[in-house]
């Protein structure tokens, strides 16, 4: 028997872990068959993104130090989220100066964090899924994960192995989907504005299925698509890539 290639620590995410847990199990799963050993750490946290996002960096600082004990001693961690990926990787070092007592640790947690699919890819070399989905699919890419993290290709280039599926361009992927975290709260007439022209063009695109990597985007669309009395799918690319698609879509579970 050879040894599992990677010790890999799963960031499950909040929302993950509360609404939508079939993700959490699609990515362990994409994990495992990839060789990988895969634990969950129970007294893992949020990643401190509201808190941040909102200027609180006192509190953020110690959801952070939290988040740095949790994942001691893992080879990588995984998210299934660009979002919360994009906070550990690229914020959690601006929180504490480099000379400072956690500022390494803080350092050495970014540069072992990456987000689930970027991980596939990039650094397994994975290029094709035991999978199969049955429909046309169009891919929101996150803001996070798109422009803090470059993922875009990752997803498609494993996307187009699935069996039965093809892919409908989203003619506006790259733009915002409004939910934003906290934005949303703050400015919800201009979410729903930026929500509804995203949910014309995936209706315009005449996929069945939409997908994308972070769970508040989906659920955000997921919303807006019930709301138009759309019959539109949504899912978390990793429930489509690990072939378990047993659980209700998003909109059908609220």
């Amino acid at each position: 028997m050879k040894p599992p290639k990677h010790r890999v620590g799963l960031f499950v995410t909040c929302l993950i872990d509360l609404f939508r847990p079939s993700v959490g199990f699609a990515a362990v799963k994409l994990l495992e068959e990839a060789g990988c050993s895969v634990d969950a750490p129970v007294f893992q946290t949020c990643c401190g993104q509201p808190a941040y996002n909102s200027g609180d960096r006192q509190d953020t600082a110690a959801i952070a130090r939290n988040v740095i004990a949790a994942f001691k001693g893992f080879d990588y961690v995984v998210v299934p989220s660009g979002s919360c990926a994009g906070m550990i990787r690229v914020h959690y070092p601006a929180l504490f100066p480099e000379d400072s007592p956690d500022g390494a640790p803080a350092r050495d947690l970014a540069g072992r964090t990456y987000e689930l699919v970027s991980f596939l890819v990039d650094i397994l070399g994975m290029s094709s899924v035991d999978a199969a989905y049955d429909g046309i699919i169009t891919y929101h890419d996150s803001c996070s994960g798109l422009r803090e993290l470059g993922i875009r290709q990752q997803p498609r280039s494993l996307l187009k192995t699935v069996r039965g599926l093809s892919i409908s361009e989203l003619s506006d992927a790259e733009v915002c989907c409004g939910f934003g975290g906290t934005f949303c709260v703050k400015y919800p007439d201009i979410s729903d504005k930026m929500v509804e022209k995203k949910i014309a063009n995936v209706v315009s695109s005449g996929a069945d299925t939409l997908l994308a990597g972070d769970l508040g985007c989906l659920m955000n669309m997921a919303g807006k698509l019930k709301r138009v009395g759309s019959s539109i799918k949504v899912r978390h690319v990793a429930e489509v890539l690990a072939g378990d698609v047993s659980a209700p879509a998003i909109a059908e579970a609220e």
